[in-house]
Protein backbone atom coordinates (compact mmCIF):
# COMPACT_ATOMS: atom_id res chain seq x y z
CA UNK A 1 0.00 0.00 0.00
CA UNK A 2 1.65 3.39 -1.16
CA UNK A 3 0.75 5.87 1.24
CA UNK A 4 2.08 9.48 0.81
CA UNK A 5 3.28 11.73 3.21
CA UNK A 6 0.41 13.99 2.77
CA UNK A 7 -2.28 11.19 3.55
CA UNK A 8 -0.42 10.68 7.01
CA UNK A 9 0.25 14.34 7.75
CA UNK A 10 -3.29 14.64 7.18
CA UNK A 11 -4.48 11.48 8.64
CA UNK A 12 -2.83 12.86 11.81
CA UNK A 13 -3.82 16.49 11.54
CA UNK A 14 -7.74 15.46 11.57
CA UNK A 15 -7.25 12.67 14.48
CA UNK A 16 -5.13 15.76 16.54
CA UNK A 17 -8.01 17.81 15.67
CA UNK A 18 -11.00 15.23 16.60
CA UNK A 19 -9.10 15.09 20.23
CA UNK A 20 -8.58 18.86 20.56
CA UNK A 21 -12.42 19.65 20.07
CA UNK A 22 -13.19 16.75 22.84
CA UNK A 23 -10.88 18.72 25.03
CA UNK A 24 -12.33 21.90 24.42
CA UNK A 25 -15.70 21.77 23.83
CA UNK A 26 -16.30 18.57 26.61
CA UNK A 27 -13.21 19.32 29.03
CA UNK A 28 -14.59 22.78 30.15
CA UNK A 29 -17.76 21.96 30.59
CA UNK A 30 -18.12 18.77 32.70
CA UNK A 31 -21.49 16.97 32.55
CA UNK A 32 -23.29 14.03 31.86
CA UNK A 33 -24.05 13.62 28.20
CA UNK A 34 -27.40 13.49 27.14
CA UNK A 35 -28.56 10.52 24.82
CA UNK A 36 -28.95 12.81 22.22
CA UNK A 37 -25.70 14.13 22.20
CA UNK A 38 -24.33 10.41 22.18
CA UNK A 39 -26.30 9.23 19.26
CA UNK A 40 -25.36 12.18 17.08
CA UNK A 41 -21.51 12.19 18.33
CA UNK A 42 -21.45 8.05 17.74
CA UNK A 43 -23.38 8.59 14.52
CA UNK A 44 -20.96 11.11 12.75
CA UNK A 45 -17.87 8.72 14.16
CA UNK A 46 -19.04 5.70 12.56
CA UNK A 47 -20.41 7.37 9.31
CA UNK A 48 -16.68 8.81 9.32
CA UNK A 49 -15.39 5.06 9.67
CA UNK A 50 -17.37 3.47 6.95
CA UNK A 51 -16.46 6.62 4.56
CA UNK A 52 -13.09 6.06 5.18
CA UNK A 53 -13.00 2.55 4.45
CA UNK A 54 -15.22 3.68 0.84
CA UNK A 55 -11.93 6.33 0.17
CA UNK A 56 -9.13 3.26 1.06
CA UNK A 57 -11.17 1.16 -1.59
CA UNK A 58 -11.67 3.61 -3.82
CA UNK A 59 -8.09 4.89 -4.12
CA UNK A 60 -6.15 1.83 -2.90
CA UNK A 61 -7.99 -1.07 -3.87
CA UNK A 62 -10.39 -3.47 -2.68
CA UNK A 63 -8.09 -5.93 -0.68
CA UNK A 64 -7.11 -2.89 1.60
CA UNK A 65 -10.19 -1.52 1.78
CA UNK A 66 -11.49 -4.89 3.38
CA UNK A 67 -8.69 -4.98 5.54
CA UNK A 68 -9.29 -1.63 7.05
CA UNK A 69 -12.97 -2.95 7.54
CA UNK A 70 -12.12 -6.11 9.48
CA UNK A 71 -9.56 -4.30 11.76
CA UNK A 72 -11.84 -1.38 12.48
CA UNK A 73 -14.74 -4.21 13.42
CA UNK A 74 -11.79 -6.25 15.29
CA UNK A 75 -10.56 -3.36 17.16
CA UNK A 76 -14.09 -1.85 18.00
CA UNK A 77 -15.05 -5.25 19.52
CA UNK A 78 -12.06 -4.88 21.99
CA UNK A 79 -13.03 -1.51 22.66
CA UNK A 80 -16.27 -2.40 23.70
CA UNK A 81 -15.08 -4.90 26.14
CA UNK A 82 -12.41 -2.33 27.39
CA UNK A 83 -15.77 -0.23 28.36
CA UNK A 84 -16.45 -3.24 30.49
CA UNK A 85 -13.21 -2.68 32.45
CA UNK A 86 -13.97 1.68 32.00
CA UNK A 87 -17.37 0.58 34.25
CA UNK A 88 -16.04 -1.24 37.22
CA UNK A 89 -13.39 1.01 37.61
CA UNK A 90 -15.82 4.47 37.77
CA UNK A 91 -17.96 2.28 39.98
CA UNK A 92 -14.73 1.29 41.86
CA UNK A 93 -13.76 4.86 42.27
CA UNK A 94 -17.17 5.98 42.94
CA UNK A 95 -16.24 8.58 40.25
CA UNK A 96 -19.23 11.58 40.53
CA UNK A 97 -21.32 11.29 36.87
CA UNK A 98 -20.31 14.83 35.92
CA UNK A 99 -16.61 13.87 35.79
CA UNK A 100 -16.76 10.59 33.96
CA UNK A 101 -16.58 12.00 30.52
CA UNK A 102 -13.12 13.86 31.35
CA UNK A 103 -12.01 10.61 32.91
CA UNK A 104 -13.07 8.52 30.05
CA UNK A 105 -11.62 11.11 27.57
CA UNK A 106 -8.07 11.00 29.33
CA UNK A 107 -8.34 7.25 29.10
CA UNK A 108 -8.96 6.99 25.53
CA UNK A 109 -6.25 9.64 24.51
CA UNK A 110 -3.79 6.96 26.78
CA UNK A 111 -5.04 3.92 24.48
CA UNK A 112 -3.82 6.20 21.51
CA UNK A 113 -0.65 6.94 22.64
CA UNK A 114 0.09 3.44 23.98
CA UNK A 115 -1.65 1.74 20.88
CA UNK A 116 0.45 4.42 18.36
CA UNK A 117 3.91 3.29 20.31
CA UNK A 118 2.99 -0.34 19.72
CA UNK A 119 2.07 -0.10 16.28
CA UNK A 120 5.37 1.64 15.62
CA UNK A 121 7.26 -0.93 17.36
CA UNK A 122 5.13 -4.14 15.57
CA UNK A 123 5.64 -2.49 11.93
CA UNK A 124 9.46 -2.28 13.10
CA UNK A 125 9.20 -5.78 14.30
CA UNK A 126 7.67 -7.06 11.01
CA UNK A 127 10.23 -5.31 8.59
CA UNK A 128 13.28 -6.81 10.51
CA UNK A 129 11.70 -10.15 11.60
CA UNK A 130 9.40 -12.32 9.87
CA UNK A 131 9.54 -14.97 12.69
CA UNK A 132 7.67 -12.44 14.76
CA UNK A 133 4.60 -13.50 13.11
CA UNK A 134 4.85 -17.10 15.39
CA UNK A 135 4.83 -14.95 18.12
CA UNK A 136 1.80 -12.89 17.38
CA UNK A 137 -0.14 -16.01 16.36
CA UNK A 138 0.57 -18.01 19.83
CA UNK A 139 -0.02 -15.03 22.07
CA UNK A 140 -3.68 -14.35 20.21
CA UNK A 141 -4.12 -17.79 20.73
CA UNK A 142 -2.86 -17.89 24.65
CA UNK A 143 -5.36 -14.99 25.29
CA UNK A 144 -8.32 -16.46 23.58
CA UNK A 145 -7.43 -19.56 25.86
CA UNK A 146 -7.54 -16.72 28.96
CA UNK A 147 -10.25 -15.08 27.93
CA UNK A 148 -12.66 -17.68 28.00
CA UNK A 149 -11.04 -18.95 31.58
CA UNK A 150 -11.66 -15.87 32.51
CA UNK A 151 -14.44 -13.59 31.90
CA UNK A 152 -14.69 -11.96 35.22
CA UNK A 153 -12.93 -8.34 35.19
CA UNK A 154 -13.98 -7.07 38.66
CA UNK A 155 -10.57 -6.89 40.28
CA UNK A 156 -9.28 -5.39 37.03
CA UNK A 157 -9.50 -1.70 38.54
CA UNK A 158 -7.38 -2.68 41.81
CA UNK A 159 -4.49 -3.77 39.98
CA UNK A 160 -0.80 -3.76 41.15
CA UNK A 161 -0.14 -0.55 39.96
CA UNK A 162 -3.27 1.30 41.70
CA UNK A 163 -1.85 -0.90 44.90
CA UNK A 164 1.46 0.74 44.38
CA UNK A 165 -0.05 4.12 44.17
CA UNK A 166 -2.62 3.62 46.84
CA UNK A 167 0.61 2.70 49.03
CA UNK A 168 3.64 4.73 48.50
CA UNK A 169 1.76 8.04 47.59
CA UNK A 170 -0.21 10.33 50.16
CA UNK A 171 -3.46 10.17 48.77
CA UNK A 172 -6.83 11.57 49.85
CA UNK A 173 -9.91 10.53 49.50
CA UNK A 174 -11.76 13.77 48.83
CA UNK A 175 -12.75 15.02 45.33
CA UNK A 176 -11.37 17.99 44.03
CA UNK A 177 -13.37 17.90 40.66
CA UNK A 178 -10.86 17.19 37.68
CA UNK A 179 -7.47 17.78 39.70
CA UNK A 180 -4.85 15.12 40.07
CA UNK A 181 -3.46 16.69 43.56
CA UNK A 182 -3.67 19.20 45.97
CA UNK A 183 -1.72 20.70 48.55
CA UNK A 184 -3.13 20.38 51.94
CA UNK A 185 -0.54 21.65 55.13
CA UNK A 186 2.55 21.97 52.80
CA UNK A 187 1.91 18.55 51.04
CA UNK A 188 1.11 17.02 48.02
CA UNK A 189 -1.75 14.60 47.92
CA UNK A 190 -3.23 12.71 44.90
CA UNK A 191 -6.65 13.07 44.38
CA UNK A 192 -8.96 9.90 43.64
CA UNK A 193 -8.63 11.19 40.08
CA UNK A 194 -5.19 10.79 39.70
CA UNK A 195 -6.10 6.93 40.65
CA UNK A 196 -8.35 6.82 37.94
CA UNK A 197 -6.24 7.63 35.63
CA UNK A 198 -3.60 5.52 36.88
CA UNK A 199 -6.66 2.81 36.56
CA UNK A 200 -7.63 3.55 32.85
CA UNK A 201 -3.79 4.28 31.63
CA UNK A 202 -2.57 0.65 32.74
CA UNK A 203 -5.90 -1.18 31.84
CA UNK A 204 -5.28 0.74 28.12
CA UNK A 205 -1.56 -0.47 28.18
CA UNK A 206 -2.73 -4.23 28.40
CA UNK A 207 -5.47 -3.54 25.96
CA UNK A 208 -2.66 -2.43 23.65
CA UNK A 209 -0.73 -5.23 23.98
CA UNK A 210 -3.68 -7.19 23.25
CA UNK A 211 -5.24 -5.30 20.06
CA UNK A 212 -2.16 -4.63 18.12
CA UNK A 213 -1.06 -8.33 17.18
CA UNK A 214 -4.44 -8.81 16.44
CA UNK A 215 -4.90 -6.11 13.75
CA UNK A 216 -1.41 -7.34 12.66
CA UNK A 217 -2.87 -10.38 11.64
CA UNK A 218 -5.26 -8.82 9.57
CA UNK A 219 -3.13 -6.61 7.55
CA UNK A 220 0.58 -5.47 7.41
CA UNK A 221 -0.14 -2.00 6.81
CA UNK A 222 0.34 0.56 9.51
CA UNK A 223 -1.52 3.25 8.08
CA UNK A 224 -4.55 1.24 8.00
CA UNK A 225 -3.12 -0.76 11.56
CA UNK A 226 -3.66 3.33 12.92
CA UNK A 227 -6.14 4.91 11.16
CA UNK A 228 -8.61 1.52 12.43
CA UNK A 229 -7.46 1.97 16.45
CA UNK A 230 -7.99 5.52 15.60
CA UNK A 231 -12.01 5.14 14.36
CA UNK A 232 -12.04 2.33 16.97
CA UNK A 233 -11.70 4.63 19.75
CA UNK A 234 -13.50 7.60 18.57
CA UNK A 235 -16.78 7.59 20.11
CA UNK A 236 -15.90 5.49 22.85
CA UNK A 237 -17.33 7.58 25.59
CA UNK A 238 -20.38 8.63 23.77
CA UNK A 239 -20.95 4.73 23.41
CA UNK A 240 -19.94 4.09 27.36
CA UNK A 241 -22.92 6.64 28.20
CA UNK A 242 -25.03 5.63 25.60
CA UNK A 243 -25.21 2.03 26.41
CA UNK A 244 -24.87 2.12 30.05
CA UNK A 245 -26.53 -0.95 31.94
CA UNK A 246 -27.02 -2.69 27.78
CA UNK A 247 -23.42 -3.35 27.98
CA UNK A 248 -24.22 -5.70 31.05
CA UNK A 249 -26.23 -7.46 28.89
CA UNK A 250 -23.68 -8.97 26.34
CA UNK A 251 -22.49 -11.74 28.61
CA UNK A 252 -20.52 -13.57 25.97
CA UNK A 253 -18.77 -10.95 24.78
CA UNK A 254 -15.58 -12.29 26.15
CA UNK A 255 -16.21 -15.55 24.45
CA UNK A 256 -16.78 -13.84 21.51
CA UNK A 257 -13.91 -11.99 21.18
CA UNK A 258 -11.86 -15.51 22.22
CA UNK A 259 -13.04 -16.80 18.87
CA UNK A 260 -12.04 -13.92 16.95
CA UNK A 261 -8.80 -13.24 18.69
CA UNK A 262 -7.79 -17.60 18.27
CA UNK A 263 -8.85 -17.15 14.58
CA UNK A 264 -6.75 -14.48 13.73
CA UNK A 265 -4.04 -16.44 15.58
CA UNK A 266 -4.26 -19.64 13.42
CA UNK A 267 -4.40 -16.98 10.76
CA UNK A 268 -1.07 -15.80 11.74
CA UNK A 269 0.12 -19.06 12.51
CA UNK A 270 -0.45 -20.15 8.77
CA UNK A 271 1.01 -16.80 7.25
CA UNK A 272 3.96 -17.81 9.68
CA UNK A 273 4.67 -21.09 8.27
CA UNK A 274 3.75 -20.07 4.79
CA UNK A 275 6.46 -17.22 5.18
CA UNK A 276 8.68 -19.50 6.89
CA UNK A 277 12.35 -18.50 7.09
CA UNK A 278 13.04 -20.35 10.84
CA UNK A 279 16.30 -22.76 9.44
CA UNK A 280 14.78 -25.48 12.11
CA UNK A 281 11.27 -25.70 10.45
CA UNK A 282 11.11 -27.27 6.96
CA UNK A 283 14.89 -26.52 6.40
CA UNK A 284 14.08 -22.22 6.01
CA UNK A 285 11.98 -22.58 3.83
CA UNK A 286 8.02 -21.81 3.66
CA UNK A 287 5.67 -24.25 3.76
CA UNK A 288 2.53 -25.04 1.39
CA UNK A 289 -0.37 -24.21 4.15
CA UNK A 290 -3.56 -22.70 2.86
CA UNK A 291 -3.79 -19.09 3.80
CA UNK A 292 -7.13 -16.90 5.16
CA UNK A 293 -7.57 -14.49 2.78
CA UNK A 294 -9.33 -11.40 3.91
CA UNK A 295 -12.53 -11.68 3.05
CA UNK A 296 -13.39 -14.18 4.82
CA UNK A 297 -11.61 -13.03 7.95
CA UNK A 298 -14.02 -10.37 7.38
CA UNK A 299 -16.95 -12.56 7.12
CA UNK A 300 -16.11 -14.67 10.59
CA UNK A 301 -15.68 -11.32 12.35
CA UNK A 302 -19.16 -9.77 11.32
CA UNK A 303 -20.81 -12.93 11.84
CA UNK A 304 -18.97 -13.77 15.66
CA UNK A 305 -20.08 -10.41 16.52
CA UNK A 306 -23.74 -10.79 15.35
CA UNK A 307 -24.26 -14.12 17.26
CA UNK A 308 -22.44 -13.03 19.90
CA UNK A 309 -24.65 -10.10 20.61
CA UNK A 310 -28.06 -12.03 19.62
CA UNK A 311 -26.71 -15.10 22.09
CA UNK A 312 -26.39 -12.43 24.59
CA UNK A 313 -29.73 -10.60 24.05
CA UNK A 314 -31.43 -13.46 24.45
CA UNK A 315 -29.84 -15.15 27.22
CA UNK A 316 -30.32 -11.71 29.68
CA UNK A 317 -34.10 -11.45 28.64
CA UNK A 318 -34.50 -15.06 29.31
CA UNK A 319 -32.98 -14.55 32.92
CA UNK A 320 -35.14 -11.71 33.55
Amino acid sequence: MNVSSVEWMITLAVTLAVLLFDVVVFARRPHEPSRRECVVALSVYVGLAVLFGLWVWHFHGSRFGLEFYAGWLTEYSLSIDNLFIFIIIMASFKVPKIYQQQALLVGIVLALVFRGIFIALGAVAIAEFSWIFYLFGAFLVYTAIKLVRNTDHSDDADNAVVRFAKTYLNTTDEWHGLKLYVKQNNKRLMTPMFLVIVALGTTDLLFAVDSIPAIYGLTSEPYLVFTANVFALMGLRQLYFLLGDLLNRLVYLSQGLAIILFFIGVKLLLHALHENELPFINGGEGLNVPEIPTLFSLAVIVLTLLLTMVASLIKTRVSR
